[in-house]
């Protein structure tokens, strides 16, 4: 996969830089974590999270991920921050490419790169208040040095995410799931980031804090310019805050599009069984259901040609021998499928 995808028009959504310049480019981006076995614990095979992904993100808009739990989606996002050390390809963040700083140079771009993680529960330090909490990256990056103006920032931050000023002095144990992952989010806007990867961050919320939770994100990225994204399992949750959708499968993009393009004519065959399980609130309408054959392919042994060849009703001997290039339907649509639908 060495093509590079294709830079997508505005859908006007997007505010444009000066220079129209992607915020992020990613460049054939790989992945692999080894397996390790016998006496002497040698490398005897690989797992490879993330084969050879390229895109781009335009500044100010939000590029939804979606895919199968185990495709590779999390551990992408990571990647982009060297929260996980990639193992090959590039990481161009306005103009900068992030695998090749030094930890000193690394720490000064992170931030304007931050993360939102999955579990609100999980990702706050149980053993700090708030106030800590939200202090925290603010110290470490050398912002708001006196006290006084480190406390008007982090009434700021609670303002941003509609929290009341006494949140500070209270723990984590003291909110809700809903509550929790609005001060993760304003510790990921801390630090004023331009960037940010939001890991699954509505997944484990109710359905009426799901979208509060999302309109916040939105009202955020439309006052603060801010660029996502946004990693979810969702479909529709996906189609409503995204400008473009990207689809992966076994560690590849397979699919790459502006959102209403992709969810109103989509071209891959794995994107169409994945969009057919969206569930339809009208019972009296007639809904295609495609039902896959089949298990997963381990990411340790993937099978020869287009990964998805075993499972997928229209392959043929050449989808078993040859992984599929990169083919545009529009100059904003890319996708990798020798039998595409019309």
């Amino acid at each position: 996969m060495t093509e590079q995808v294709v830079q997508p028009l505005s859908n006007g959504k997007v505010s444009k830089d000066l220079n129209n310049r992607p915020i992020l480019e990613v460049r054939n981006l790989v992945k692999s974590f080894p397996i390790r076995g016998g006496i002497l614990g040698r490398e005897v095979g690989a797992v490879k999270a993330v084969s050879d992904v390229s895109f781009t993100i335009n500044r100010g808009e939000t590029l939804g991920l979606v895919g199968e739990s185990g495709c590779g989606k999390t551990t992408l996002g990571r990647s982009l921050l060297r929260l996980i050390e990639p193992t090959s390809g590039d990481v161009i963040f306005d103009g900068i490419d992030v695998t090749k700083l030094n930890p000193e140079d690394l720490r000064e771009i992170r931030r304007r790169m931050q993360i939102i993680f999955q579990d609100p529960y999980a990702s706050l330090n149980p053993r700090m208040t708030v106030g800590a909490i939200l202090a925290e990256p603010l110290l470490i990056h050398n912002l708001c040095g006196d006290k006084e103006s480190r406390l008007k920032r982090l009434f700021q931050l609670l303002d941003y995410v509609q929290m009341p000023k006494d949140t500070l002095n209270k723990y984590p144990h003291e909110f809700s799931g809903g509550q929790r992952q609005r001060i993760c989010i304003a510790r990921a806007l801390a630090v004023e980031p331009d960037f940010i990867v939001c890991d699954e961050p509505v997944s484990a919320l109710d359905v009426s804090v799901q979208a509060q939770v999302i309109n916040l994100l939105m009202d955020l990225q439309k006052d603060l310019g801010l660029t996502f994204l946004f990693i979810a399992h969702d479909l529709k949750v996906v189609e409503f805050i995204s400008n473009r959708v990207a689809v992966m499968y076994l560690g590849n993009v397979v699919e790459i599009a502006e959102s209403k393009e992709l969810y109103g004519a989509c071209r891959h065959p794995y994107t169409k069984a994945l969009f057919s399980a969206i569930p339809n609130p009208d019972p009296t309408a007639k809904t295609e259901r495609i039902i896959l054959e089949g298990d997963i392919p381990s990411p340790m042994n993937p099978p020869s040609g287009c990964h998805f060849h075993p499972r997928c009703w229209r392959a043929t001997e050449e989808c078993r021998k040859t992984y599929p290039g990169v083919t545009s339907s529009t100059a904003t649509h890319q996708y990798r499928c020798y039998n595409s639908l019309q």
